[in-house]
């Protein structure tokens, strides 16, 4: 890999897990995370992205985000960057496999960072009414599947309070940071090569 420093613009919910890649393969990445909560909001989401683009606009960028916005290509276009494989954060944790397998069963995928931030982020989607909220999962979901990272806080309280609230079952997943370290060398080796075909 080449010497020179490329930026990762994108989602802050994997911040620790990428951090800790780049510690331990030692990339030449430095990072522009922006709000897990975004991908709630395509306005602010595409507003923060361009944003944070524009910040690195005379760098060498790559975003970290799966397809999460409906412009997400133009906005690549538009930037002169590339972004992570992948239709979302957990297909690039659990690989596209065990993604689709446990979302065809029923799965409702719980991080983190959006455990923490449950409340405000449902009450600002959803509002606040109970029973519409577990009506909209019921109608998708049968359980809710915690993914714990080696780099995860203690989230099972609030994964606890959430199932309760939601009346689903939940279930915990171990998971390596395999997928996702493959998913972000493959976009910097693909970033550095584009750089060195100009």
């Amino acid at each position: 890999m080449s010497p020179s420093t490329l930026n990762l613009v994108g989602c802050g919910i994997l911040q620790k897990e990428v951090g800790y890649l780049i510690a331990k393969n030692n990339w030449p990445l430095a990072t522009d995370f922006l709000p897990a909560s975004l991908h709630i909001d395509f306005k602010r989401l595409a507003c923060a992205l361009q944003a944070g683009l524009a910040r690195h606009a005379d760098e060498q960028t790559i975003v970290f985000y799966g397809a999460c916005h409906p412009g997400m290509d133009k906005m690549l276009n538009d930037g002169r960057t590339l972004r992570t494989s992948g239709q979302n954060c957990i297909e690039m944790l659990l690989g596209a496999e065990e993604f689709n397998r446990e979302l065809t069963q029923g799965a409702f995928f719980l991080l983190d960072d959006w455990v923490r931030n449950w409340d405000a982020v449902i009450a600002k989607t959803f509002g606040s009414n109970i029973a519409v909220i577990r009506d909209i999962f019921h109608d998708q979901h049968r359980y809710l599947l915690c993914l714990r990272t080696p780099q995860s806080g203690d989230f099972s309280r609030e994964a606890a309070h959430i199932g309760a609230m939601l009346d689903l079952p939940v279930q915990w997943r171990d998971v390596t940071l395999d997928h996702l370290e493959s998913v972000v060398h493959t976009a910097i080796r693909h970033k550095l090569d584009s750089l060195h075909a100009q």
